[in-house]
This record gives C-alpha cells, sequence and structure tokens, in this order.
C-alpha cells in the first residue's frame, strides 16, 4: 500500500464497485521558463573564473550600501585599502568571504603532487583547525577575527558588509554582519489558478527500475490506482517538477585508467547508463501523456558536470521529447508555473557548503535558507563547485523572490514557510531522494500547503 500522509487521499488501491466511475479532468496552467541569464553568449572560456567574483561583488555591493545606511546609520564605508589610516576606528567594509582551507580539491595541488593513475577518495568534507575565514575585495584581502565555532556558519563566496575595526595586528574584529537580504516581492497579488506541483528527485532509475514504489507512482499520477478521492486529488497535479539523478545518484568511477580491466570497466558503465536513460525515457513518456513535466538534470545524471547544468539531449530521450507537455530543464532552475515563482537546484549548491562548513548539526533546511538571505543559489562557486567561466555577470544571484525555493536529493525530507521583513512568503523544501524514501511533496499553487506522499510498500 501507498497511504497519503493526510486523510483526505485514502489509501492508491481500492476494491472496484458497480457504480458509474467519475471523470476528472487535470487541469492546464501558465508555464514559463526564466533561466535566460544562463545564456550561453555569457560564457567566455578565455577568462579567468576570478572575473564571477569581481561581476557578484559589484552586484550585490550595490544592494548592500542603502542597508547599512538603514542599519548602522551614516557610518564609513571604507574600501579595504583605505584601511590603513583607520586602524582602531569603527567602519564599515564590504566584500566577499574566503575560507582558506586546505583540505580543499586544488587541481594545481594535485598535479604538484605526482602523475600517479590512481584518483585520490573524495574527502566527506574540507574542514580542519587551521582554516581562517577573510574578506577581500577587487585589490586586498583582510584576516577576520572569527571564534573557531562560529567558522562553520561561513563559507567561500558570499559577499556581506561588516561592521568593526582594523585591529594592530592587521586584522579585522568583527560587531556585526549585514547580508544582501530576500529580494522584496515584485507582487504581492495572489495567484488565480488552482492546482498542486509535485516535486520528486533522486529516482535512480539504474538500480531502482523494477521497484514497485515506481510503479505506484506511475499509477498514480496517471489516474488508474486509487478510489474516487485519491484520482481526484492526483489530477489535482499541474506540473511534476524531478529534481535531477533521475539516471543514477552515484558516479562509478574506474580507478584502472589504462590496464585492459578498466577498459572493461568503463565499458560497462556506460552500458548500465544507456540502459537507465532508456528507462527513464519510457518512464516519462507514460507520464507525459496525462500531465506536464520539467525534468532537471543531476550532478550524476549524462549532462555537463558545470553549473549550470544543460537539459538532457532531446537524443537521449526520444519517446518523451516529442511531447509538448515535457520540458527539459537547467540545474539549477527558475520558472513560472501559474503566477508562482519556483527556483531550485538539485543538490549540489547545499551538498558543497555542507562539505564547505562541516557542520553536522545544521540542516540542508537551514543552508537553504541562508542562501535566500545571501542572495546567491551557489556561493562556493567556482571556488570548490564547478561552474562556467561567466565574465560579464553572475547569473547565480537571485533576482527574484520566489514563492518556493527546493533543493533536491536529501536524505529526507524537511519544509518550512518562511516570512521575510518585507511581506515575503516562501515555501522552502528539501525534497528527499526518492529511490530511498519513496517520498514525493505536494506543492499547493493557492495556500503554499505541503502534502507529503508515501509511495512505499509497507505501511
Amino acid at each position: 500500500m501507498a497511504p497519503i500522509s493526510n486523510e483526505s487521499g485514502g489509501n492508491l488501491l481500492s476494491t472496484p464497485g458497480n457504480e458509474k466511475p467519475q471523470k476528472f479532468e487535470r487541469q492546464q496552467v501558465q508555464y514559463e521558463d526564466l533561466t535566460t541569464d544562463f545564456n550561453d553568449k555569457l560564457i567566455d572560456f578565455s577568462k579567468q573564473f576570478c572575473h564571477i567574483y569581481s561581476v557578484r561583488l559589484a552586484e550585490l555591493r550595490a544592494v548592500l550600501i542603502p542597508q547599512v545606511n538603514a542599519k548602522w546609520g551614516k557610518i564609513q564605508i571604507l574600501k579595504l585599502a583605505e584601511l590603513e589610516d583607520f586602524e582602531g576606528q569603527e567602519c564599515v567594509i564590504i566584500g566577499t568571504l574566503y575560507k582558506h582551507q586546505k583540505c580543499k580539491p586544488s587541481i594545481l595541488h594535485e598535479l604538484s603532487e605526482d602523475h600517479q593513475l590512481t584518483l585520490p577518495e573524495p574527502r566527506s568534507n574540507y574542514c580542519s583547525e587551521k582554516d581562517q575565514l577573510f574578506l577581500e575585495d577587487e585589490m586586498l584581502r583582510i584576516r577576520l577575527v572569527v571564534e573557531d565555532a562560529d567558522l562553520k556558519n561561513y563559507i567561500t563566496g558570499v559577499v556581506c558588509a561588516i561592521l568593526g575595526h582594523k585591529e594592530k595586528d592587521g586584522s579585522f574584529m568583527i560587531k556585526e554582519w549585514c547580508f544582501p537580504g530576500c529580494v522584496p516581492k515584485s507582487s504581492l497579488a495572489q495567484p488565480k489558478s488552482k492546482g498542486k506541483l509535485l516535486f520528486l528527485s533522486g529516482l535512480d532509475l539504474a538500480n531502482n527500475s523494477k521497484s514497485l514504489s515506481l510503479s505506484l507512482l506511475t499509477e498514480w499520477i496517471c489516474g488508474m490506482a486509487g478510489n474516487a478521492v485519491a484520482q481526484e486529488n492526483a489530477t489535482c497535479v499541474v506540473q511534476i517538477i524531478i529534481a535531477g539523478n533521475s539516471v543514477k545518484t552515484v558516479t562509478k568511477t574506474n580507478t584502472l585508467m589504462g590496464h585492459a580491466e578498466g577498459k572493461a570497466k568503463d565499458a560497462a558503465i556506460a552500458k548500465e547508463v544507456a540502459v537507465a536513460t532508456t528507462l527513464l525515457d519510457a518512464f516519462l513518456a507514460e507520464i507525459a501523456t496525462c500531465c506536464c513535466i520539467t525534468l532537471m538534470p543531476g550532478q550524476h545524471d549524462p549532462v555537463n558536470a558545470m553549473l549550470p547544468q544543460r537539459p538532457l539531449h532531446p537524443c537521449i530521450l526520444p519517446l518523451t521529447s516529442r511531447f509538448k507537455s515535457f520540458k527539459g530543464a537547467t540545474n539549477p532552475w527558475l520558472g513560472k508555473v501559474a503566477e508562482r515563482i519556483i527556483m531550485g537546484t538539485s543538490g549540489q549548491p547545499i551538498e558543497d557548503i555542507v562539505k564547505a562548513t562541516g557542520a553536522i548539526d545544521i540542516s540542508p533546511l537551514d543552508w537553504l535558507e541562508r542562501t535566500l538571505l545571501w542572495r546567491h543559489m551557489c556561493p562556493t562557486a567556482p571556488d570548490t563547485l564547478p561552474v562556467h567561466p561567466y565574465s560579464v555577470k553572475d547569473p547565480f544571484i537571485i533576482n527574484y523572490c520566489p514563492d518556493i525555493y527546493f533543493v533536491g536529493n536529501t536524505d529526507k525530507v524537511e519544509t518550512k514557510l518562511w516570512k521575510g521583513e518585507e511581506n515575503q512568503v516562501v515555501r522552502l523544501i528539501c525534497i528527499p531522494k526518492f529511490s530511498s524514501t519513496n517520498l514525493a511533496v505536494m506543492v499547493d499553487i493557492e495556500t503554499l500547503d505541503i502534502d507529503i506522499i508515501n509511495f512505499g510498500t509497507s505501511t
């Protein structure tokens, strides 16, 4: 059985009766892709990655200056080069955080070690006792005085303003922080459309294709499971958003490069991916006949590794790509469905933040909220998260206030209705891996209420 978390849905399996079956119509809603900033024309591989920090700082400094004046009144806002003449005096500096961590992955470090053919073991986090926090602008860098226990709250790439003073040893003593904050809402009008959005992630068809839970999910979406109440509830779903790792959730690597065994292993991995993409195509094609789908790629899907990841190529999904109800999306993705602005990633930015902080006591939902306040979806990029070398603008800066902000491929489902100081209301969601939890998250477009649907086979 696959019970729904509230009583309104009942069980998905029911005994047919002699009554005439009811007919339900699935509502159609407006859909708009807002990821125009991920245009290929903005990518210039002849540029260094440092340019993305420069444009990020320039844009967010303009946001921070009026907030600094409102929060701390008329106080000196200094460049780091000007601090020399203001030692011991209270002032504000604006810049980008840099967390010095010796354990961070570095291609230059790996090349300097030796030309070994074996790949290094991935680390669970980059933290050590020698970590230090700095603030840098276009010209200089200054060390920040931060307690060791507080280091876990800060990461590289966050633009902020700091109130404090310069010490005699050249460091900066922090008194208070100011971050860009959530973008103000452009409109407070309630959406006129009704319906529900279904969020999934981590289908992992390479290892989960014969799962009964996946069959129950398909039958429920297509209206072939449950009683009339459950079927009516399913037809309320106007859009399915799949947040990455649909092909697989783990990347198998070959450490025997150049050997015959290694070539055989490469061939086996390629075959596994090919079979899984065929299964994904069949799965999506069946659902696309009755419901609209937005498919985002993930870290372990057959697409480019650098963010923003491009949609899965239509040649990989020949059956599904023929449907107008199917939309291939980027990762991260920003779009509008039925007047609701939806934004999210398949999990890499939050996963990388956890590695950079080593904070096991801070949940992914808390980090999701902080990225909203930092006004940046992927702050650790390009330091430890691979992205394209943007030099004209940073496309990961949050310029919209989303109604729904999600992260995929988490270990468990978490959600929160976040309310800002300027009447912003954002539904934050951590979407769990379906392959390990059998859970999907359903959001009401009108009220932003949440239902957790369990497609597990045990009660």
